[in-house]
Protein backbone atom coordinates (compact mmCIF):
# COMPACT_ATOMS: atom_id res chain seq x y z
CA UNK A 1 0.00 0.00 0.00
CA UNK A 2 1.50 3.10 -1.20
CA UNK A 3 0.49 7.10 -0.63
CA UNK A 4 1.50 9.66 -2.82
CA UNK A 5 0.32 13.24 -2.65
CA UNK A 6 0.08 16.24 -5.55
CA UNK A 7 0.17 19.45 -4.12
CA UNK A 8 -1.91 20.83 -6.50
CA UNK A 9 -4.13 19.80 -9.79
CA UNK A 10 -1.88 21.90 -12.14
CA UNK A 11 0.23 19.85 -14.32
CA UNK A 12 -1.99 16.48 -13.71
CA UNK A 13 -3.58 14.93 -16.14
CA UNK A 14 -7.60 13.74 -16.38
CA UNK A 15 -6.51 10.43 -17.74
CA UNK A 16 -3.41 10.07 -15.06
CA UNK A 17 -6.06 9.03 -12.77
CA UNK A 18 -7.39 6.37 -14.20
CA UNK A 19 -7.79 3.09 -12.43
CA UNK A 20 -6.17 4.81 -9.27
CA UNK A 21 -8.02 5.20 -5.67
CA UNK A 22 -7.80 9.20 -5.18
CA UNK A 23 -8.38 11.28 -2.12
CA UNK A 24 -9.20 14.96 -2.68
CA UNK A 25 -8.76 17.47 -0.32
CA UNK A 26 -9.93 21.21 0.01
CA UNK A 27 -10.12 22.41 3.58
CA UNK A 28 -11.20 25.69 2.77
CA UNK A 29 -13.62 25.17 1.92
CA UNK A 30 -15.15 22.87 -0.72
CA UNK A 31 -14.14 19.13 0.89
CA UNK A 32 -15.72 20.44 4.27
CA UNK A 33 -18.65 21.76 2.75
CA UNK A 34 -19.67 18.32 0.97
CA UNK A 35 -18.91 16.87 4.18
CA UNK A 36 -21.29 18.63 5.96
CA UNK A 37 -24.08 18.46 3.16
CA UNK A 38 -24.25 15.14 3.16
CA UNK A 39 -23.65 14.86 6.90
CA UNK A 40 -26.99 16.94 7.05
CA UNK A 41 -28.88 15.00 4.15
CA UNK A 42 -28.22 15.78 1.53
CA UNK A 43 -28.82 14.02 -1.16
CA UNK A 44 -26.17 14.13 -3.55
CA UNK A 45 -23.46 16.98 -4.17
CA UNK A 46 -22.76 17.30 -7.98
CA UNK A 47 -19.11 19.00 -8.44
CA UNK A 48 -19.09 20.81 -11.79
CA UNK A 49 -15.84 22.89 -12.83
CA UNK A 50 -17.61 25.96 -14.14
CA UNK A 51 -20.34 28.38 -13.26
CA UNK A 52 -22.10 27.98 -16.44
CA UNK A 53 -22.04 23.93 -16.43
CA UNK A 54 -23.61 24.60 -12.99
CA UNK A 55 -26.19 26.20 -14.52
CA UNK A 56 -26.84 24.68 -17.20
CA UNK A 57 -27.06 21.08 -15.02
CA UNK A 58 -29.24 22.75 -12.26
CA UNK A 59 -31.77 23.36 -15.46
CA UNK A 60 -32.00 19.75 -16.09
CA UNK A 61 -32.80 18.62 -13.19
CA UNK A 62 -36.08 18.89 -10.92
CA UNK A 63 -35.97 22.42 -9.50
CA UNK A 64 -37.58 21.91 -6.04
CA UNK A 65 -35.43 19.55 -5.21
CA UNK A 66 -32.27 21.13 -6.67
CA UNK A 67 -29.89 23.99 -5.29
CA UNK A 68 -26.92 26.07 -6.21
CA UNK A 69 -24.00 26.77 -4.37
CA UNK A 70 -20.74 27.43 -4.54
CA UNK A 71 -18.69 30.66 -4.48
CA UNK A 72 -16.21 32.56 -6.87
CA UNK A 73 -12.96 34.05 -4.74
CA UNK A 74 -14.58 33.41 -1.75
CA UNK A 75 -17.93 35.25 -2.15
CA UNK A 76 -20.88 33.60 -3.09
CA UNK A 77 -21.83 32.99 -6.87
CA UNK A 78 -24.48 35.75 -8.04
CA UNK A 79 -27.95 33.94 -8.03
CA UNK A 80 -26.80 30.69 -6.33
CA UNK A 81 -28.99 29.69 -3.33
CA UNK A 82 -25.96 29.01 -1.49
CA UNK A 83 -22.20 29.82 -1.21
CA UNK A 84 -19.44 27.40 0.14
CA UNK A 85 -19.47 28.07 3.80
CA UNK A 86 -20.69 24.76 5.96
CA UNK A 87 -22.51 26.57 7.98
CA UNK A 88 -24.97 27.17 5.41
CA UNK A 89 -25.81 23.40 4.52
CA UNK A 90 -28.06 22.95 7.15
CA UNK A 91 -30.15 20.31 7.54
CA UNK A 92 -33.16 22.29 6.47
CA UNK A 93 -31.64 23.43 3.82
CA UNK A 94 -30.43 20.54 2.39
CA UNK A 95 -31.96 17.30 3.30
CA UNK A 96 -33.07 15.25 0.38
CA UNK A 97 -31.78 18.08 -1.96
CA UNK A 98 -29.23 17.78 -4.66
CA UNK A 99 -26.23 20.31 -4.62
CA UNK A 100 -24.90 21.81 -7.95
CA UNK A 101 -21.36 22.77 -6.30
CA UNK A 102 -18.93 24.85 -8.25
CA UNK A 103 -15.84 26.61 -6.04
CA UNK A 104 -12.67 28.32 -7.09
CA UNK A 105 -10.60 25.15 -5.87
CA UNK A 106 -11.94 22.01 -5.13
CA UNK A 107 -15.06 21.36 -7.35
CA UNK A 108 -12.62 21.65 -10.27
CA UNK A 109 -10.22 19.26 -8.49
CA UNK A 110 -12.70 16.63 -8.29
CA UNK A 111 -13.64 17.01 -11.49
CA UNK A 112 -10.05 16.84 -12.81
CA UNK A 113 -9.79 13.38 -10.99
CA UNK A 114 -12.73 11.48 -12.07
CA UNK A 115 -11.62 8.73 -14.14
CA UNK A 116 -10.08 7.66 -10.79
CA UNK A 117 -11.69 4.02 -9.76
CA UNK A 118 -12.16 5.20 -6.17
CA UNK A 119 -12.92 8.84 -5.69
CA UNK A 120 -13.27 10.21 -2.10
CA UNK A 121 -13.16 13.76 -0.38
CA UNK A 122 -11.60 14.74 2.80
CA UNK A 123 -11.38 17.22 4.95
CA UNK A 124 -10.29 17.50 8.63
CA UNK A 125 -13.85 16.86 9.94
CA UNK A 126 -13.98 13.32 8.40
CA UNK A 127 -10.01 12.11 8.83
CA UNK A 128 -10.77 9.00 11.01
CA UNK A 129 -13.39 7.77 8.76
CA UNK A 130 -11.73 8.37 5.51
CA UNK A 131 -8.16 6.43 7.17
CA UNK A 132 -10.53 3.60 8.36
CA UNK A 133 -12.09 2.84 4.86
CA UNK A 134 -8.51 3.22 3.19
CA UNK A 135 -7.05 0.77 4.95
CA UNK A 136 -9.88 -1.86 4.92
CA UNK A 137 -9.61 -1.06 1.02
CA UNK A 138 -5.93 -1.93 1.16
CA UNK A 139 -4.77 -0.07 -2.30
CA UNK A 140 -2.24 2.33 -3.59
CA UNK A 141 -4.05 5.84 -3.82
CA UNK A 142 -3.07 9.48 -4.26
CA UNK A 143 -4.09 12.46 -2.28
CA UNK A 144 -4.68 15.46 -4.44
CA UNK A 145 -4.61 19.17 -2.86
CA UNK A 146 -6.65 21.38 -4.59
CA UNK A 147 -4.68 24.31 -3.63
CA UNK A 148 -5.65 27.84 -4.17
CA UNK A 149 -6.00 29.32 -7.54
CA UNK A 150 -3.51 26.75 -9.25
CA UNK A 151 -1.15 27.59 -6.50
CA UNK A 152 -0.05 25.65 -3.09
CA UNK A 153 -1.47 25.32 0.02
CA UNK A 154 -0.57 24.86 3.31
CA UNK A 155 -3.61 23.65 4.81
CA UNK A 156 -4.42 21.00 2.47
CA UNK A 157 -1.18 19.48 2.83
CA UNK A 158 -1.31 19.27 6.57
CA UNK A 159 -4.87 17.81 6.58
CA UNK A 160 -2.98 15.07 3.97
CA UNK A 161 -0.12 14.63 6.53
CA UNK A 162 -3.06 14.32 9.46
CA UNK A 163 -4.53 11.60 7.27
CA UNK A 164 -1.73 9.79 6.13
CA UNK A 165 -0.17 9.44 9.87
CA UNK A 166 -3.89 8.00 10.43
CA UNK A 167 -3.49 5.93 7.86
CA UNK A 168 0.07 4.59 9.45
CA UNK A 169 -1.52 3.78 12.89
CA UNK A 170 -3.23 1.20 11.32
CA UNK A 171 -1.19 0.26 9.02
CA UNK A 172 2.61 0.22 9.96
CA UNK A 173 3.57 -1.39 6.93
CA UNK A 174 2.59 1.69 4.45
CA UNK A 175 5.16 3.15 1.78
CA UNK A 176 4.74 6.84 1.61
CA UNK A 177 6.17 9.05 -1.19
CA UNK A 178 8.62 12.35 -0.81
CA UNK A 179 5.82 14.48 -1.14
CA UNK A 180 3.60 12.51 1.64
CA UNK A 181 7.12 12.35 3.83
CA UNK A 182 6.96 16.42 3.17
CA UNK A 183 3.19 16.64 4.49
CA UNK A 184 3.41 14.49 7.28
CA UNK A 185 6.88 16.61 8.80
CA UNK A 186 4.55 19.89 8.04
CA UNK A 187 1.71 18.46 10.24
CA UNK A 188 3.79 17.41 12.85
CA UNK A 189 5.31 20.85 12.95
CA UNK A 190 2.76 23.47 12.01
CA UNK A 191 -0.97 21.09 12.60
CA UNK A 192 -0.48 21.14 16.62
CA UNK A 193 -3.23 23.64 16.74
CA UNK A 194 -5.49 23.18 13.54
CA UNK A 195 -6.97 26.23 13.84
CA UNK A 196 -4.52 28.31 14.66
CA UNK A 197 -2.72 27.06 11.19
CA UNK A 198 -6.09 27.49 9.06
CA UNK A 199 -5.81 31.66 10.52
CA UNK A 200 -2.10 31.65 9.53
CA UNK A 201 -2.55 30.47 6.30
CA UNK A 202 -2.98 32.92 3.21
CA UNK A 203 -6.42 31.21 2.80
CA UNK A 204 -7.31 31.41 5.94
CA UNK A 205 -6.50 35.13 6.19
CA UNK A 206 -8.59 36.01 3.46
CA UNK A 207 -11.55 34.15 4.99
CA UNK A 208 -10.96 36.28 7.74
CA UNK A 209 -10.61 39.50 5.99
CA UNK A 210 -14.00 38.47 4.15
CA UNK A 211 -15.79 37.74 7.38
CA UNK A 212 -15.18 33.53 7.43
CA UNK A 213 -14.20 33.23 11.02
CA UNK A 214 -16.59 31.12 11.91
CA UNK A 215 -15.83 28.91 8.81
CA UNK A 216 -12.25 28.51 10.17
CA UNK A 217 -13.42 27.30 13.72
CA UNK A 218 -15.81 25.08 11.87
CA UNK A 219 -13.57 23.25 9.36
CA UNK A 220 -10.54 23.10 12.07
CA UNK A 221 -12.32 20.34 13.77
CA UNK A 222 -11.05 17.26 13.56
CA UNK A 223 -13.23 13.76 12.66
CA UNK A 224 -16.38 15.28 13.81
CA UNK A 225 -18.06 13.18 11.23
CA UNK A 226 -17.88 9.78 9.80
CA UNK A 227 -19.13 10.61 6.29
CA UNK A 228 -16.85 9.33 3.26
CA UNK A 229 -17.92 11.42 -0.05
CA UNK A 230 -17.87 8.59 -2.60
CA UNK A 231 -17.76 9.89 -6.24
CA UNK A 232 -19.65 7.94 -8.73
CA UNK A 233 -21.41 8.59 -12.13
CA UNK A 234 -20.59 12.25 -11.66
CA UNK A 235 -21.96 12.94 -8.42
CA UNK A 236 -20.25 12.82 -4.90
CA UNK A 237 -23.13 10.71 -2.01
CA UNK A 238 -22.63 9.24 1.54
CA UNK A 239 -20.61 5.85 1.28
CA UNK A 240 -23.27 3.23 2.58
CA UNK A 241 -21.58 0.64 5.36
CA UNK A 242 -17.56 2.27 5.08
CA UNK A 243 -16.64 0.34 7.90
CA UNK A 244 -16.07 -2.76 5.49
CA UNK A 245 -14.22 -1.42 2.89
CA UNK A 246 -16.72 -2.17 0.05
CA UNK A 247 -18.09 0.90 -2.22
Amino acid sequence: MKINVLFSPVGADELSFAGKTTVVIDVLRASSTIVTALYNGAREVVPVATVEFAVKVSGGMFGGQTLLGGERYTKKVEGFALGNSPLEYLPEVVSGKTIILYTTNGSKAIVKAKFSENLFVSSFLNLEAIAKHLVNLNKDFEILCAGRNNYYSMEDSICAGKLISEVTKLNESVDISDSSRACVSLSKTFGKSTLKMLKDTEHGKILLENGFEDDLNFCSKISSYDIIPYFSANVLKALSNPGNGNK
